[in-house]
């Protein structure tokens, strides 16, 4: 048996077993991602660094009395 043939043996088996299903088939056979890209340690991360380098730009800008 060739590969291709393999391939296509399999997929109608897929397929059939579906059909016998009768309605609790789902949307989708390709599994979803995860909802959330990045992990809570990243962004946890990321937010941590932008809001730390807003502040001290804040306190940088305070401190030399407004002048660039």
């Amino acid at each position: 048996m060739t590969t291709s043939r393999r391939l296509a043996d399999r997929k109608s088996a897929k397929f059939q077993k579906n059909i016998l299903k009768r309605g609790a088939v789902p949307e989708t056979t390709v599994k979803k991602s995860n909802p959330y890209p990045v992990g809570p340690i990243v962004l946890g991360f990321f937010i941590f660094v932008v809001i730390g380098s807003a502040i001290l730009q804040i306190f940088r800008t305070a401190t030399s009395g407004g002048l660039a």
